[in-house]
C-alpha cells in the first residue's frame, strides 16, 4: 500500500485557499498512489472564534463535496480534516473519503485546551476496513493519551492515521507518543503534520512520519512543506504479532459499548 503525506503550510480561516491546495494535491498525486493523509483541519485550518461560525461546514457542504469529487476522478482516498459544523454545535472532524464517499468519520475526543469551548469533543472511537486493513483514525492531541490508541486497537486497528497540528515547543512529544502508539498497538501509525506560521504567533512543527509496527520510523519529514509517498510493508503486522500479541494479553479492557455496522465500521462509545 501506498500513502502520500502531504505536509502543508496552511491560512487560518481561509477556506477556498486551502481547498484548492488539497484539490491540487489530489489532482498531481502519484500514478499509484492508494492514500493521502493531510494536516489536522486542512480544509480551514484553526479559525479563531470569531471565524469558526462563518468557515464550519456541514459534512454535506461544499468543499467536502468538492474533495469527494476531486477523490472521485482521481481513485484514489483521502484523509482529510475540517471545522463541521452539526446543528449549533462545531467538531474538530477528519473523514476518511474514498471514491464511493465518506467512509470513515472521526471527531476529535480530547480537545487542546484552546479548542475547548469552540469545539464539542466527539463521542466515540470508530474504524472501517479499507482494501484489506481495519483503519482508525485520530487527531493531534489524542495520540498523547495511550487510551485513544488503544480504543482503535480493540476495535481491530491495523493502521492509525492521525492529522496533526502540532506547534512548537511540542514536537518532540508527538514524535515520541506516535513511535509508542504504534508499537504498543503493533500496528501501522502515519502522522501528517502542518508546518509554516499561523495566527497567534505559532510555529508548526512538521515532522510527518510512517512508523511500523514494531515502532521504528520508516520515514520522517523536516519542518519545510513536502509531499512523501511511502510504502506499507503489510508482512509486518504479522510479524509484530506472530510472538506475542499485546490485545490478546492484556488483562484490562477498555469500556464502552461496541457497535458493529453492516458496512463494516465499528464503534467504540465512550461511556
Amino acid at each position: 500500500m501506498k500513502i502520500e503525506l502531504i505536509q502543508l503550510d496552511g491560512r487560518d480561516g481561509d477556506t477556498a485557499y486551502n481547498l484548492q491546495r488539497t484539490l491540487d494535491a489530489i489532482a498531481t498525486c502519484a500514478a499509484d498512489t492508494d492514500l493521502l493523509v493531510f494536516p489536522e483541519t486542512q480544509l480551514m485550518g484553526f479559525a479563531s472564534a470569531e471565524q469558526l461560525p462563518l468557515v464550519a461546514e456541514p459534512l454535506d457542504g461544499p468543499s467536502l463535496a468538492a474533495v469527494q469529487r476531486a477523490v472521485r476522478e482521481r481513485g484514489v482516498a483521502a484523509v482529510v480534516g475540517l471545522a463541521e459544523r452539526a446543528g449549533d454545535r462545531f467538531y474538530n472532524t477528519s473523514l476518511l473519503i474514498t471514491a464511493e464517499g465518506i467512509a470513515l468519520t472521526y471527531r476529535k475526543t480530547h480537545l487542546w485546551p484552546s479548542e475547548r469551548g469552540l469545539f464539542q469533543p466527539g463521542d466515540r472511537y470508530a474504524t472501517t476496513t479499507w482494501k484489506g486493513l481495519r483503519v482508525g483514525l485520530l487527531i493531534c492531541y489524542d495520540i498523547e493519551l495511550p487510551e485513544n490508541s488503544r480504543a482503535l486497537a480493540q476495535l481491530g486497528v491495523d493502521l492509525i492515521i492521525v492529522s496533526n497540528g502540532n506547534m512548537d515547543p511540542y514536537g518532540p512529544v508527538h514524535r515520541t507518543a506516535i513511535m509508542a502508539r504504534a508499537q504498543e498497538n503493533q500496528a501501522f501509525a502515519v502522522m501528517v503534520n502542518r508546518v509554516g506560521e499561523g495566527d497567534g504567533g505559532l510555529v508548526f512543527a512538521g515532522g510527518s512520519a510512517l512508523v511500523d509496527p514494531f515502532g521504528r520510523v520508516v520515514f520522517e519529514a523536516g519542518r519545510k512543506p513536502c509531499r512523501q509517498q511511502v510504502t506499507l510493508d503489510l508482512n509486518q503486522l504479522a510479524l509484530a504479532r506472530r510472538d506475542y500479541d499485546y490485545l490478546k494479553d492484556r488483562r484490562l479492557h477498555l469500556p464502552g459499548t461496541c457497535v458493529e455496522h453492516d458496512d463494516g465500521r465499528r464503534e467504540l462509545l465512550i461511556p
